[in-house]
């Protein structure tokens, strides 16, 4: 299976292409800049055509979420209109289309794990521009496979994990939010994700399993627990470490706002595409492992 994935430096692009390196069977194409740029929509077509893909996976995307409330045009030119080029360039070359959105469509204030019947409410630029790029998508390539995630992390780019080892080599303590509850995610497992449902798409076909699915570590944690956790794994290895203290949302305001219930349902994912992530606590000892130089 032939993947074309845009985005050159996205954790999950990195992850894809570690993931071509461990199986004969897959080629990952990262298709970036300057050749796809999701704001210039003209450079998609050539870009997609020259990869010749199997499954298209639309990964690229605006992502600075407090930055995104100041620069709002930017955020829906390549979160919207960006991600209905590459669904459209896909739907018009007949190849399959993941496209990934975020936690952020929800307003975080349901008790317990979203489904995907649950109704949308961002509460952020980002969050709405992700939420129109799933109706753009959906628009022009209906039978393409929309796949939220949250609390993405991995060895690669700018991600909590990273920032946490990074900040306790500096400091002896860490303020961390314990009222922010998600399912943190390994880049890697989201692109196994894929590669699973690539393999169904493929033989049933993408009308068969066409809509809107969750995907995230197995359990939920807050941001505290994960840094804890992140901690207790760093010593073991010899890595650093800090006291974490916890505080509450509203004693680390940020401009735009966070989701406090990120919790995602994954069960329709693992139905259909018969995959399901492993806990996150497996994951973050391996990618802090990774990190510490072990």
């Amino acid at each position: 299976m032939r993947i074309a994935v845009t985005g050159k430096s996205g954790q999950v692009a990195l992850s894809l292409q570690r993931l071509a390196q461990e199986d004969p069977d897959l080629e990952v194409v990262p298709v970036g800049r300057p050749k796809l740029d999701l704001a210039v929509p003209a450079s998609v077509a050539s870009a997609l055509q020259e990869a010749s893909p199997d499954l298209i996976v639309s990964a690229a995307a605006y992502t600075a979420v407090d930055q995104a409330e100041d620069e709002r045009e930017l955020a829906y030119a390549l979160n919207s209109a960006g991600a209905e080029a590459v669904a459209r360039e896909a739907g018009r070359l007949g190849v399959p289309l993941i496209h990934l959105s975020t936690d952020y469509v929800f307003d975080g204030r349901k008790d317990g794990f979203y489904t995907e019947a649950d109704t949308t409410r961002p509460r952020s630029v980002y969050g709405a521009s992700k939420l129109e790029g799933e109706k753009q998508v959906q628009a022009v390539h209906p039978r393409a496979v929309i796949l939220r995630t949250a609390w993405v992390y991995s060895p690669y780019g700018k991600n909590f994990v990273k920032t946490m080892l990074a900040l306790a080599e500096t400091r002896d303590e860490v303020n961390v939010v314990c009222d922010q509850w998600g399912c943190p995610t390994y880049a890697l497992e989201i692109a196994r994700g894929i590669k699973a449902a690539g393999q169904r798409i493929k033989e049933a076909g993408a009308d068969a399993v066409a809509g809107t699915y969750h995907f995230t570590g197995s359990g939920q944690a807050s941001w505290y627990d994960v840094t804890e956790e992140v901690f207790r794994c760093s010593s073991a290895y010899g890595g650093p470490v800090a006291t974490v203290n916890a505080i509450q949302s509203s004693q680390f305001p940020t401009k735009a706002e966070r989701p406090r219930n990120s919790r995602l349902d994954c069960s329709k994912f693992a139905d259909v595409f018969g995959y399901r992530a492993p806990d996150w606590r497996l994951s973050v000892k391996e990618v802090v492992r990774e990190l510490v130089g072990l």
